[in-house]
This record gives C-alpha cells, sequence and structure tokens, in this order.
C-alpha cells in the first residue's frame, strides 16, 4: 500500500510546484502592471509641466497683443505652479543618467523660457512693444519649447523601452513555465495511470464479482436522481459563478475607495493633532472616494432594477438634442458625433436623467471602443417588435417602442464578449479604465423601463447598442429633465425637523442643515417625533428616515400632517422597496432624497419643498 500511494505523493508534489511557480508569475505580473501605472502617471507630471509651459506662452502673447493685464493670469499662475510640477517630477525620478540628464535640459529650456517672457513683458511694460515682439520672433522662445518637447519624448522612450524589457522578461518566464506545466502534467498523468493499473489488477476479483449487481442497483435506483443532480450542482455553479464575479467586484471597488477615505481620515486625524489645518486635500480626496463609493451603489441599484426612478413624459429627440454640449465634453473634439432623429417620433414614458446616463455611458463606451477617434452616431426611430422577435426574446413583450441608437465605428465585440456585455464588473478595458458596471446598469434601467435592450456588433466593424423604451398613450406635452435650472436664492429661515434611528447619520444629516443655515431640531424615532412636534408648532419641515422600528416614515408622516397640514416632508432612505417607493418608482405625492446626498444635494431639496406652494 505505501508503494501505491507513492506515485499519488509524487502528483500532489508537481501539483503544488505548478502553483507555487504560477503565484510567482503573478505577483511577477502584479509588479509590471504597478510599474507601467507609475510609468503613466510619470508622463502625466511631463504632460503637465508642458501644459503649465504653453500656458505661460498663451499669456505672454495674449498680453503683448491686446495690453489687458488679465491676460497674463495664466501666466503667473504657471510661474507659480511650474516649481511644484518639477518638485513631484524630481521625486518620481528614478537615478537613471539618462533621464536625469534630460529632466536637466528641460529645466534649462524652462529657465530660457521663462527669462524670455520675463523680458518681452518687461519691455512691454516700459513701452517698447516693437522689441518685445522682435525678442518673440526671434524664436529662443520657441528653441526651448522644441527642446523641452524634445528632452520629454526622449524621457518617454526610456520609459517605454524599460516597460517592453520587463514584459518580454515575464512572457520568457511564462513560456518555461507552460513548458514545465505541460511536462508535469504529463508525468502526473503517466503516475496515475500506472496507479490505476495497479489498482484494478489487485481488485479486478472483487469488482468482477460485485459488476453485475452494481451495474443493476445503478440502473434501476441512481440513474435518474443521479441525473437531476448533476443538473442541479451545473446550475448552483453557474449561479455561485456569478455571485463570486459579483461580490468580487463589488469588494475590489469598495475596498479602494474605503482605503482612500481611510487613509486620508487618519492623515488629517493626525496633522490636527498636531495642530496642523493644512487638511483640504485630505478632506476632497475622502469626499470624492465616498461620492465614488454612492455612484458604485447607484449602479448596481440599476442593475438590479431597485433604483428609484421619477419617469415623465419625454421626446426622445428633444432630450438628444439638449445632450449635445455635454457629449462633445465627454467624448473630446477627436470624435465625430452624428445624430439621426426620426420626424413625428413617439413620445416614452421613462426618467429622463436615467436616458441621459445611459446614452452618456454608452457614448463613453464607444469613444474607448474607437481608441478616441472614430465617428459616433446617435439615432431616434419609431419601432414595432412583432410577436416573432417576443418570440425569441423571451423577456420582451411585442408592442411599440421608441429606438436610441448609439453606434461606433470601433473595434467591435466577439459573440463571447457579446454575452457577457451586460454582466456587473465585466470589462475588456484595461486595468483602471473602466468598472464594469456601465452596460449592466443601462441594462437595469432599461428593463425596469419595461423596455428592451439589443447588440449588434461585428469585430472590426463597430458596434450598434439599441435602446426600446415602451411608447407613451396618452398627451403630447414633454417633460424636460429636472435639475437643469439652477437653484433659486431664498432666505433660510425655516425651523426642521429630523427623525433618523440610526446616531451618526441623524448627527451628520443635522450638522449638514445648521451649516446651510437652518435651525434643527431632532428625534430618534416616530414617537419622540410627534412629541418634539407638539413642543414646536414652528416647525415648517419634517425630514424623516422611512426604514424605523415601532413606527416608520410613512406612518409618522401621516400622523404629523393630521396634526400640522401645513407641514413640508422629505423622505430619505437607502432602500428602495418600501412604503414610498414601489417597484422602483416614487409616489407621486411625496418628495424623496436618495441616501447618501450631498450637502449641495441636501440644500437643493429643502428649498424645492420649502419653496413649494
Amino acid at each position: 500500500m505505501r508503494w501505491q500511494s507513492l506515485p499519488l505523493f509524487l502528483g500532489f508534489a508537481l501539483l503544488a510546484l505548478i502553483v507555487g511557480a504560477r503565484a510567482v508569475l503573478v505577483e511577477g505580473q502584479r509588479a509590471n502592471r504597478e510599474a507601467a501605472r507609475e510609468a503613466i502617471e510619470y508622463q502625466e507630471l511631463f504632460s503637465g509641466l508642458l501644459s503649465l509651459a504653453q500656458d505661460a506662452e498663451i499669456g505672454q502673447r495674449g498680453y503683448l497683443l491686446t495690453g489687458e493685464k488679465s491676460y497674463l493670469e495664466p501666466y503667473r499662475r504657471a510661474l507659480d505652479s511650474i516649481p511644484g510640477q518639477l518638485a513631484r517630477i524630481d521625486s518620481m525620478t528614478v537615478p537613471d543618467d539618462q533621464i536625469v540628464q534630460q529632466i536637466n535640459h528641460i529645466k534649462d529650456a524652462l529657465s530660457q523660457k521663462q527669462a524670455e517672457l520675463a523680458e518681452t513683458i518687461a519691455l512691454y511694460d516700459q513701452g517698447d512693444a516693437t522689441k518685445a515682439l522682435e525678442l518673440v520672433r526671434s524664436g529662443q522662445g520657441k528653441a526651448a519649447m522644441d527642446q523641452i518637447r524634445t528632452s520629454m519624448d526622449t524621457i518617454r522612450r526610456i520609459g517605454g523601452a524599460a516597460i517592453s524589457a520587463r514584459d518580454a522578461h515575464t512572457d520568457q518566464v511564462e513560456a518555461w513555465l507552460r513548458l514545465g506545466s505541460l511536462g508535469a502534467l504529463l508525468a502526473i498523468f503517466l503516475f496515475g495511470a500506472y496507479t490505476i493499473r495497479l489498482s484494478r489488477r489487485r481488485f479486478r476479483e472483487v469488482a468482477v464479482a460485485q459488476e453485475e449487481l452494481m451495474r443493476k442497483n445503478i440502473a434501476l435506483g441512481n440513474e435518474i436522481q443521479t441525473r437531476e443532480k448533476a443538473e442541479s450542482q451545473i446550475r448552483q455553479m453557474q449561479k455561485m459563478e456569478a455571485i463570486g464575479q459579483l461580490t468580487g467586484g463589488i469588494a475590489h471597488d469598495f475596498n479602494n475607495m474605503l482605503a482612500v477615505i481611510i487613509s486620508a481620515m487618519n492623515l488629517a486625524q493626525r496633522k490636527l493633532a498636531r495642530d496642523e489645518h493644512d487638511i483640504q486635500k485630505l478632506i476632497e480626496a475622502a469626499t470624492d472616494a465616498a461620492s465614488r463609493a454612492a455612484n458604485l451603489t447607484s449602479r448596481l441599484l440599476a442593475f438590479s432594477r431597485q433604483q428609484p426612478l421619477a419617469p415623465q413624459i419625454v421626446d426622445a429627440n428633444r432630450l438628444v438634442t439638449g445632450m449635445s454640449d455635454l457629449l462633445r465634453r465627454a467624448l473630446g473634439e477627436t470624435i465625430r458625433i452624428e445624430t439621426v432623429l426620426a420626424g413625428g417620433l413617439w413620445k416614452t414614458h421613462a426618467d429622463p436623467s436615467q436616458i441621459e446616463n445611459a446614452i452618456l455611458n454608452l457614448a463613453v463606451n464607444a469613444r474607448d471602443a474607437m481608441d478616441e477617434d472614430g465617428k459616433l452616431t446617435i439615432e431616434t426611430a419609431n419601432s414595432h417588435l412583432d410577436d416573432t422577435y417576443a418570440a425569441t426574446h423571451a423577456e420582451v413583450a411585442a408592442g411599440q417602442y421608441v429606438m436610441v441608437a448609439v453606434s461606433d465605428t470601433g473595434s467591435g465585440m466577439t459573440p463571447d464578449v457579446m454575452a457577457k456585455a451586460f454582466e456587473p464588473f465585466f470589462t475588456t478595458k484595461p486595468v483602471n479604465k473602466g468598472t464594469g458596471l456601465g452596460l449592466s446598469q443601462v441594462f437595469g434601467f432599461v428593463k425596469q423601463s419595461g423596455g428592451h435592450v439589443k447588440i449588434y456588433s461585428e469585430p472590426g466593424e463597430g458596434t450598434t447598442i439599441k435602446i426600446y423604451l415602451p411608447r407613451f398613450f396618452g398627451p403630447e406635452e414633454a417633460a424636460t429633465p429636472a435639475g437643469r435650472s439652477g437653484s433659486l436664492a431664498a432666505p433660510v429661515t425655516e425651523t426642521i425637523l429630523v427623525v433618523e434611528d440610526d446616531a451618526r447619520v441623524r448627527a451628520s444629516t443635522t450638522d449638514a442643515m445648521r451649516e446651510l443655515g437652518y435651525t434643527v431640531i431632532h428625534a430618534a424615532s416616530g414617537q419622540e417625533a410627534l412629541q418634539k412636534l407638539a413642543e414646536t408648532p414652528a416647525v415648517a419641515l419634517l425630514f424623516t428616515d422611512i426604514i424605523m422600528p415601532t413606527m416608520n416614515g410613512r406612518k409618522l408622516a401621516e400622523e404629523a400632517l393630521a396634526r400640522m397640514p401645513q407641514l413640508k416632508v422629505i423622505f430619505t432612505t437607502g432602500f428602495t422597496r418600501n412604503a414610498v417607493v414601489h417597484n422602483g418608482v416614487i409616489d407621486h405625492d411625496v418628495h424623496f432624497l436618495a441616501k447618501p446626498f450631498t450637502i449641495d444635494q441636501l440644500g437643493a431639496k429643502l428649498r424645492e419643498v420649502l419653496d413649494k406652494e
């Protein structure tokens, strides 16, 4: 028996060796990705430095042409920023003679350029504009800028060569590991074959005696059960794979955001303990990470079809036309945008802000697929999905739809990619270039709105994604998306009652309202809130959480309005399936603010409700 166990032991040892070697390779690839990220950040610093030099030159020339001191603002800002930019570049520069030499060239050229700019401005200030212009035309400044660009190009080539060398080394290691793995697997196979042969010879006598009985038992008693169990296991594996991808993506993104928040807050605490108050950047970093976390939660709610929607009657032509400036800013000047709007387009009943988000998500994906150089086409049309189409797409109801299509001239998708395109956290983009939630958010919103979304794509030919939203049968007045106009200034004199069972959320909400200038009282439960309403008849607005023990927010609002009919009410919650949101749609008679929210969003909502007649 000990000799029989030896091949198994050797096989497991080879497997462990393969796994260990793979782990080393993965660690090397992670180091390569980190080096590539640092190289990109390093190059961005040089791009920023070049941009500052160009800003200074633009400010100088604007001043020479117009004589207006305001044109010198970019020049002054650039002069203030260039030393800090150079310091950041020095801190990230590796001790490489070639790179250090090129950086010294850049510094010398910058000094020459700054001296030329300062001299021309001084001459112009002294009234000698002709001599100042002659100095500009002399080419000294142009030569310095050319030297800066040449040195930056050299640094880029050096960095690219280093990354390529690392990649080549990793590829070589992977090739050797692949050969080693194949050899190890072959050895494992041989060990297994030997063990099986030996075992079969030793137990053949017993197997022959029991073979007929076992075959009959399996055939009569276990065949159906085995098949059902296998099918159940396959379904469970598919579910677990999908859940694993989703939870892994969520954990990855939230861990990144929480790392930023925790680090920023810890640094801020340490600085405050040292009586240092330069914590604005730390607070901004934490706020940005928290905003991205809130945006991730919103996208997940959209995918799960549980986000609160505020549907309106929408004219898709007008909505697409109104997005033109937003799209041009988001896509850049290298992407050509064309809109093809159908005449006599039907109306649809959907949340206009979510339609805009869906179009913007599709446009950004198209831009990335075109490598920021191509043509984007947005098209609207009336469409009828008949019974034949519905029969081949089980989730689609036959009928009339408003179609919005976004087409690009990018790289296209393979069938395998199209099959997974709407899965959360699935992405073909490089690391840190996308969350993998854009298309899943579009999919969730369209399905929650009773619509349909379809991808048409060919590798190398581009992609078209069509959104079908149900036609609205009713009056032809189209509502414009809310929230576009600026908030109206209003005197802050009202008293607000905040009701929240979570002490930390209650404290932060109360502090935010007081920061906005309101008089605030607060309560931890519905019963306490009713008592404070009785004690404070001057309360103008009730701001209440919905999910609370004993008395929820809806019941509290009903009781409060029965006592004070003029009272305004705003509901808030992090959930959507509750007393005021049904099937993802906000009830028409309530004001709702989803958690989490910023102070600006809170202030705008308070004024919207308080100023409403």
